[in-house]
């Protein structure tokens, strides 16, 4: 069965086919480096990363660019509010480019923790300005620009694709004015490509350009760098869903319009967002968590990272304390259930001899756990199915932990070092050891010798057991 994604263009369920066979230029937009990336912001590239880890698992050769923007995004993404960068820059008492370098910095940490893994190509917008100036060149020599005020816009009006992305095209005969905000637009939705006068006085970073000194627009970024990398048609653009009115679909136009080639991109895939209390999480707003906070309160970051495989990424998730709870919860126990496997296989650390030829019995749940990532990536089938195989206990094993590892490639929970974790640092210990000493523990506190039955608890606990008692006895995990 094929991949299938669900393609924003067109608002449907398509069979995917790249540009090239065999090969997929992928671009998903990156952070605006101005403070911490929250942990709703982090949705969009664990989404990324899972839909990179899915197209090399079925054989494609994946370019993965991401950008980082350390210039020109206002906080309206319509050319209005302030200048994200210069903001934070002034209230940090620091230069642009060093709040810049900060967050950068701050983020790929994030993505790391995350086991986000790191894109074939990151590009600064600071470090692309000339092909930003040739591509402006490009859209004027077509006829799409003009000059007012001292900025250069994009005029919409003369491209017949604008809003399609959306599903609302352009319309000039139902455009409002929008002189309170911007005087020099024609109509609502023209855009800026390059700043030389704006509401912001001593801005800090401009470059000469054919248009007077400034800076570009935010829109104008993703086209050029993207095309810079991926060539004038490429296959997948990503991004979260508050792109698509206007940066994505201000994307496309300036991007067609230069190149006037239709779609410019064939795939627009986008994830929906992380709520709290119904409401996105908002940095204008203060209202954000990010991961540190997590991790404060005692998560590990790959707690988090199960909690968004467990919802579809085109599906609104609420987030809170007690969902991420059930989110560790079922970690932990996905990771006990492992480090019994390895017990019983007689393994205490990863070897090539779990690169091995896997049975039939474990391929079945192999196959399913595919055909729920080909069906535009249904990670919460995926995770059924990694569960059906660890819990079935027809399959040997050798095989369950080989099986579940190549999962884990496509889902990004590094299974297998988590799983030895404990191993590298104490002896396994067997069952028939844990069964006794379980027995032993049964006697003492049989005796009252509640001393003996605490050393034992220690004792196992050190070495990774966990034991848990009911009115029904006491039973035991990997922890």
């Amino acid at each position: 069965m094929p991949l299938s994604l669900y393609n924003t263009l067109g608002r449907r369920i398509e069979t995917f086919i790249p540009v090239h066979e065999g090969k997929v230029g992928f671009y998903g937009c990156g952070p605006t480096v101005y403070n911490y990336a929250h942990i709703g912001n982090l949705r969009a590239y664990v989404t990324h990363d899972t839909l990179v880890r899915v197209l090399r698992r079925f054989g494609y050769k994946v370019t993965h660019v991401m950008n980082v923007t350390d210039v020109g995004h206002l906080s309206g993404d319509d050319d209005t509010g302030d200048d994200k960068m210069l903001k934070s820059a002034e209230e940090r008492g620091k230069t642009v480019l060093e709040v810049a370098d900060f967050y950068t910095e701050a983020f790929f940490n994030d993505t790391d923790r995350l086991r986000i893994q790191r894109p074939d190509i990151v590009c600064k917008a600071t470090e692309h300005i000339d092909c930003m100036i040739d591509l402006i060149k490009r859209i004027e020599a077509g006829g799409f620009t003009y000059n007012a005020g001292g900025n250069l816009y994009f005029n919409v009006a003369n491209f017949p694709y604008y809003g399609e992305l959306s599903g609302h095209l352009f319309d000039e005969q139902k455009t409002v004015s929008r002189t309170e905000i911007d005087g020099n637009k024609r109509n609502q939705s023209d855009f800026v490509l390059w700043f030389t006068k704006s509401k912001f006085e001593n801005q800090a970073l401009t470059w000469d350009s054919p248009w007077g000194r400034g800076y570009p627009g935010w829109h104008i970024e993703c086209s050029a760098m993207s095309m810079k990398y991926l060539g004038e048609q490429f296959d997948i653009h990503a991004g979260g869903i508050d792109h698509i009115q206007i940066h994505h679909t201000n994307e496309i136009a300036q991007s067609e319009a230069a190149t006037g080639k239709h779609p410019w991109v064939k795939y627009w895939v986008h994830n929906e967002f992380l709520v709290l209390d119904k409401e996105k999480m908002s940095k204008s707003a203060g209202s954000f968590i990010t991961l540190q906070n997590l991790i404060d309160k005692g998560f590990d970051p790959l707690d988090y990272r199960y909690f968004l495989l467990g919802g579809h990424y085109r599906n609104q998730m609420k987030f809170s304390v007690e969902s991420l709870k059930s989110a560790q919860n079922a970690r932990k126990s996905l990771l006990s259930t492992l480090r019994s496997l390895a017990v019983k296989a007689g393994i205490s650390e990863y070897t090539e001899r779990l690169d091995r030829k896997i049975t039939s019995k474990a391929k079945d749940h192999l196959d399913a756990f595919d055909a729920a990532l080909e069906e535009d990536l249904n990670t919460p089938r995926a995770l059924s199915s990694l569960w059906a195989l660890v819990k079935d206990g027809g399959v040997e094993p050798k095989d369950a932990l080989a099986a579940a590892f190549d999962m884990d490639k496509a889902i990004g929970l590094d299974l297998a070092a988590e799983t030895f974790k404990k191993f590298a640092a104490v002896n396994a210990v067997s069952e028939a050891e844990i069964d006794a000493l379980i027995a032993e523990r049964a006697a003492a506190k049989a005796e009252k010798n509640f001393l003996r039955a605490d050393e034992i608890r220690g004792a196992l606990n050190k070495r990774g057991v966990i034991l848990e008692d009911s009115p029904k006895g006491t039973t035991w995990r990997y922890g």
